[in-house]
């Protein structure tokens, strides 16, 4: 099947707390802010990779979902993470399984974050 044209990306999450996040994602992370809808706010996260956080009244944690960003500056990530107070959840470590290495934090509202580095060759030269 022929794929069909795409432009961007957005992942949005649920937070109840807007200002608190927002704090979060472009102080802490320092991620651009691109579009301010009022109840939702769109970060370039990279190109045309964004990440959008929503008002949701009760929002929590998406089980299951995990936001990555993809750095090679994963220690000095950490070093700024940790000094801003930003929840640790695990830190820097070298997964064998996935040929990352990588750490966790949590956001105001939970939701996981892993800023993670490719070892593994195949990132280097993806295919087409």
């Amino acid at each position: 099947m022929a794929a069909l044209p795409l432009d961007a990306q957005i992942t949005f999450l649920p937070v109840a707390d807007l200002p608190r996040s927002a704090a979060f994602y472009e102080e802490a992370l320092g991620l651009a802010l691109m579009v301010d809808q009022g109840t939702c706010r769109i970060y370039r996260v990279a190109g045309d990779a964004f990440l959008g956080i929503c008002t949701r009244p009760g929002a929590g944690p998406s089980v299951g979902v995990i936001v990555t960003l993809v750095s090679p500056a994963v220690d000095a990530w950490h070093r700024r993470l940790a000094a801003a107070g930003v929840e640790v959840v695990a830190a820097p470590s070298f997964s064998e399984t996935y040929r990352i290495y990588h750490a966790f934090y949590r956001d105001p509202d939970g939701h996981l974050v892993e800023i993670q580095e490719f070892a593994d060759p195949r990132w280097a030269d993806p295919p087409a």
